[in-house]
C-alpha cells in the first residue's frame, strides 16, 4: 500500500466497490484505495437473495431504485462481466385487505415515476404461481389477489462484486484485501485524516465507510454517533429441484419471500430478527416462523432438504431509509441503513461518488442525507420486502 491516497474507501462490497469504480469512471479520481478486512465481496453482497426491484412508496425512494434497476440491466455491458441477469418479474401474493390497500397505493405512486405494478386476480396469480397450493378459503389468511412488478430481477452476488471490482482495478483502483481498519484518524482542526489499519497507516482527506453493519463501529472510532441499530436478517436455501417457480415470490402477510436460482435451489428470505445483533448465524425461532409461513402456502414445499443457511448484519435508521452522507467531521462520508441494499449498489455507488468528488449530493440522493434528522424530514418508507 501507498502512504496515501485521495480517497481510502473502507469495504469491498457492493457500494464500496461501485463507489470506487464510478470515482475513476465518472469523476477521473483514480488514486483511491478499498481496503477490506477480510475478502473481496465476502460481506452482506454474499449473503442477501439477490433481489432487485424498485417497487417502493416514497416520492424520494422510487426515483432513486428505478435508476438502479435500469443500471443493472445494462451492467453486464458495462463492466464486461456476465452477471447473469434475468429479469423475472416479482409477484405479490396478498392475504389482507389493508395490505392490499396499501399496494394499491403503492402501485398509483409508483405510475408517476414509471414504474411497473399492477393488479392480478386470484385466478391470475395462481396460474402464474402453480406451486401456490395454499392460502385457499378455509385458510386462516386466505389469498385475495396479488400484484405483479415485472422490473424486478435477480443475478450473481458475487459477479456483481468481482465485475466492479475488475472493472475499478482497470482504471488504477487499488484494493487491498486482509486490511481491518482499526480506527479512523483525525487531524488537529477535526478534519478526517486517514485511516489506522493492522497494516499501517494510511493518509486521505476523505474517507468512505462502506461496511454495512458495522458503520458505528467504524464512525465512533473517530467519535461520531449515527442514528443507526443493527439488525440479523436471514436466509436459507435449499437442495436442487426441477424448475417449479420462474418468478419472484413475495409473500408480505405472511412474512417470507423466494425466487428459484438457475442451479434449482430455492432462495428463501424471512422477517428479520428485531433484537439488535451482530450475529452472522441464524435463529432458529425465526427459521421456524418462516418456514411455517411458507408451507401454510406451499404445502409441496415440505418435502425440501435445507441445504444451508446464514444471516446478514444490517444497520437500520430510524425511518428504514439508508444514508447516503457527508458527516460531521470534514472529509468523512458513510453509506449505511440499508435494507436490502443489494438493489441500490449502481445507483448507490454513482450517486455517494458524485458527493464525494463534487462535495454535494447529487439529485437523487439528497433526501437520504443526515439532515433529514436533523430537521424531521425522514422517509418513512414501508416497502422493505418484510418490514412489519
Amino acid at each position: 500500500m501507498k502512504d496515501r491516497y485521495d480517497v481510502i474507501v473502507i469495504g469491498a462490497g457492493g457500494h464500496g466497490l461501485a463507489t470506487a469504480y464510478y470515482l475513476a469512471k465518472e469523476f477521473g479520481i483514480t488514486g483511491v484505495a478499498v481496503v477490506e478486512r477480510g475478502w473481496l465481496g465476502g460481506g452482506n453482497i454474499a449473503r442477501n437473495t439477490v433481489t432487485i426491484r424498485s417497487n417502493y412508496m416514497r416520492d424520494e425512494s422510487i426515483p432513486f431504485y428505478v435508476k438502479s434497476v435500469a443500471m443493472f440491466e445494462g451492467l453486464t455491458r458495462e463492466l464486461n462481466f456476465n452477471m447473469m441477469h434475468s429479469k423475472r418479474t416479482m409477484v405479490d401474493v396478498v392475504q389482507t385487505y389493508p395490505k392490499m390497500r396499501e399496494l394499491r397505493r403503492r402501485q398509483l405512486t409508483m405510475d408517476i415515476y414509471g414504474a411497473t405494478y399492477e393488479q392480478i386476480s386470484t385466478a391470475e396469480l395462481r396460474r402464474r404461481i402453480p406451486a401456490l397450493t395454499g392460502g385457499g378459503a378455509d385458510a386462516r389468511l386466505p389469498i385475495i389477489g396479488g400484484m405483479v412488478h415485472t422490473d424486478a430481477a435477480v443475478n450473481r452476488h458475487d459477479a456483481v462484486a468481482w465485475g466492479y471490482a475488475r472493472a475499478a482495478d482497470a482504471r488504477g483502483v487499488e484494493i487491498h484485501q486482509q486490511t481491518a481498519v482499526k480506527a479512523l484518524i483525525r487531524d488537529g482542526q477535526g478534519a478526517i485524516e486517514g485511516v489506522e489499519t493492522n497494516r499501517g497507516t494510511i493518509r486521505a482527506r476523505k474517507v468512505v465507510v462502506a461496511v454495512s453493519g458495522h458503520t458505528t463501529s467504524v464512525t465512533e472510532t473517530a467519535g461520531l454517533r449515527l442514528p443507526l441499530r443493527t439488525m440479523n436478517l436471514t436466509a436459507f436455501v435449499s437442495e436442487p429441484v426441477k424448475p417449479l417457480v420462474d418468478v419472484i415470490v413475495n409473500c408480505p402477510d405472511s412474512g417470507f419471500y423466494f425466487s428459484q436460482s438457475d442451479k434449482g435451489e430455492m432462495v428463501i428470505g424471512g422477517a428479520p430478527d428485531m433484537g439488535q445483533s451482530f450475529r452472522r448465524d441464524i435463529k432458529q425461532h425465526v427459521f421456524e416462523d418462516t418456514v411455517s409461513a411458507m408451507l401454510s402456502l406451499f404445502p409441496a414445499f415440505k418435502k425440501l432438504k435445507l441445504m444451508r443457511q446464514w444471516g446478514g448484519h444490517l444497520d437500520i435508521a430510524h425511518d428504514a431509509s439508508p444514508i447516503m452522507s457527508k458527516t460531521d467531521v470534514e472529509g468523512l462520508f458513510v453509506t449505511a441503513g440499508w435494507w436490502g441494499g443489494y438493489k441500490a449498489i449502481p445507483a448507490g455507488g454513482l450517486t455517494l461518488a458524485h458527493l464525494v468528488a463534487k462535495g454535494a449530493p447529487h439529485p437523487l440522493m439528497a433526501p437520504f442525507t443526515l439532515d433529514r434528522f436533523r430537521h424531521l424530514d425522514f422517509i418513512m418508507e414501508s416497502g422493505t420486502t418484510t418490514a412489519r
